[in-house]
């Protein structure tokens, strides 16, 4: 399977070493399935760092055999999902009993929905319903270095038009 990584680097050697926030599924590397999704996050990272810095889109292969591996996957539950990323948001360390784990990620309207319930003006059945209205892309998050090795393969990257 193909998976992207939005960045304003090329990273082909990939690791969780670089993760310094607490992100939807903790710290770790991240990917996603969607090629647009990561092109947005790399133009949006060009945008932070310093003048003159490209946006890159890097390709991977993922091995598609998990065995051996930790792995959660949130798939619909987006009951599990909320309470999962508001956890890890606010330092929660559950997440690094795997290794991978996958769902939905939050554009930019299912981001203030979280936060909404996160800080407690929604309760859970009103968050959940404003999410099934929009669309969600999906991420990727490798927790452990051991599943970057085992499961990633740089396969290529490209500059992004800003």
């Amino acid at each position: 399977m193909i998976v992207y990584h939005g960045s304003n680097m090329i990273i082909n050697h990939p690791d969780v070493y670089h993760s310094y926030r607490n992100l939807d599924f903790g710290r770790g590397f991240y990917v996603t399935t969607v090629k647009e999704q990561a092109e947005k996050w790399a133009r949006r990272k060009a945008g932070f760092a310093k003048d003159g810095d490209k946006a890159i889109l890097n390709l991977y292969d993922m091995k598609e055999d998990l065995e051996g591996f930790a792995f959660k996957d949130f798939g619909d539950d987006l009951d599990t999902w909320i309470d999962f990323v508001c956890r890890c948001r606010d330092g929660d360390e559950g997440y690094r009993s795997f290794d991978v784990i996958k769902g939905k990620v939050a554009n930019d309207k299912v981001f203030r929905v979280v936060d909404m319930y996160h800080s407690g003006i929604w309760d859970k059945a009103r968050a959940l319903k404003e999410i099934r209205v929009y669309p969600t892309y999906d991420q990727i998050a490798f927790i452990t270095q051991s599943a970057v090795n085992g499961l990633l393969i740089f396969r290529s990257s490209h500059e992004v038009i800003l």
